[in-house]
């Protein structure tokens, strides 16, 4: 345990310590998760040997989850494998299997909530090379804020026809005079003010850190008052009362500033859920950090990496004080599995992340400069292949090109 402590990623006050040989515990997913997880973890390491010249190096140790692990342990997550992770507090993973309608629970969400990791922050900009529905797509370049241990992913519900539904619908109608159908399931939707202003506060941080002009609250408090209007309301205290001098409320930039963003200031505003959508697609340069409740922010980040022309291409960083798991935005396309055909960028641009937060920047960027010479050069997987009308790399061949440009960097 002694040696697992020296090796291990560490935190202080919210920030990483990194050893030049950290240990990583790594997931490698389902379906096409094993190849793509596999395809990002030698660009990864090519990328810090690079930058590095062989004096750091990541230790991958390998946890079973998912489908695999399902089947050998009658469990998605074996005590062995939380008990790793928790150890370790860092996880990198490949995309893993939530059935719907029944079955275990979503093994992302047990992860996020085991390691309090309460923020999902996916960056969405545009690729040159992409096909993208937009006119003007290089406007595209936002970072979701997501809260990520909140609201409905607390999986706090009841099927129609169970016990505990009728004792909830009786309570209701019996102490709160309210009616619910009795073919109606039931769920809950907690939004607490802690989790809300603490994810506000690392919001607004990185927006004053990386420069960014405005914060912008998604949410539908015109109908869910006490959660989601709630939600608003609570990152508005935290913004005015701790931020004062570095944001301008909308209101405020209108009445006091005639419109105009004053200099070092950053715009704090908010948009109805539904009008958010038709926002990002018709005026997407408008925004810049977007603030959501977690099924808002689920929503808007697929609805971003659309924006762009493929979600594919999307890494996604979760993250708390004290840990951290990093992950593709999408999910395990099964019947792409075993076919060499997947694009690993999405868990790639993940891995980016993760040496950004490990602080290895310099391998990051290599990283980058790789994914954009490979766009530039149509040195694609099929999913892009089809819209350049070029030949398609296979899964194993577009890393072994990022593994090559990056070596030639």
């Amino acid at each position: 345990m002694e040696e697992q402590k020296k090796e291990s990623i560490s935190f202080e006050n919210g920030k990483w310590i990194t050893p030049d040989h950290p240990t990583i515990p790594i997931i490698y997913g389902d379906g096409i998760g094993p190849e793509i997880t596999a395809a990002s973890v030698s660009i990864i390491d090519a990328a810090v040997a690079k930058a590095y010249n062989g004096s750091k190096g990541i230790n991958w140790l390998r946890v079973e989850a998912g489908e695999e692990a399902q089947k050998k342990y009658n469990t998605g997550l074996p005590e062995e494998t939380l008990d790793t992770i928790k150890a370790y507090k860092i996880v990198y993973k490949g995309p893993l299997t939530t059935p719907v309608g029944s079955g275990f629970r979503s093994l992302n969400v047990t992860l996020r909530i085991m390691l309090d990791l309460y923020a999902n922050i996916r960056p969405v900009k545009y690729i040159e090379g992409l096909d993208s529905p937009l006119k003007y797509p290089e406007k595209v370049d936002m970072v979701i804020f997501r809260e990520n241990t909140d609201d409905i992913y607390t999986g706090i519900e009841w099927p129609y026809n169970s016990a505990e539904a009728e004792k909830v619908r009786e309570f209701l109608k019996t102490s709160m005079n309210v009616n619910i159908d009795p073919d109606a399931g039931i769920g809950i939707k907690p939004i607490g003010k802690a989790k809300t202003q603490r994810i506000t506060r690392m919001a607004i941080k990185y927006a004053i850190e990386n420069g960014r002009k405005s914060i912008t609250v998604m949410h539908k408090g015109n109908i869910m008052k006490y959660t989601e209007g709630a939600f608003k309301d609570w990152a508005y205290e935290v913004a005015q009362k701790e931020f004062g001098d570095k944001i301008v409320t909308e209101e405020e930039l209108y009445s006091k500033y005639e419109g105009k963003i004053p200099q070092g200031k950053i715009l704090f505003n908010d948009r109805i859920a539904d009008n958010m959508f038709q926002q990002i697609i018709t005026k997407p340069e408008l925004y810049d950090v977007i603030l959501a409740p977690n099924l808002n922010g689920d929503y808007v980040s697929d609805a971003c990496g659309a924006l762009i022309g493929d979600i594919g291409v999307l890494g996604g960083a979760n993250v708390g004080a004290e840990g951290g798991m990093f992950e593709a935005a999408h999910g395990t396309a099964p019947k792409y599995a075993n076919k060499n055909v997947a694009n690993p960028m999405g868990i790639l641009k993940a891995g980016e992340l993760m040496l950004t937060f490990m602080g290895w920047t310099e391998a990051a960027g290599l990283i980058s400069k790789a994914v954009e010479k490979a766009m530039k050069e149509r040195k694609v997987t099929p999913d892009i292949a089809r819209f350049m009308g070029v030949e398609a790399l296979g899964t194993k061949e577009f890393a072994q090109y990022l593994v090559d440009a990056i070596k030639s960097a």
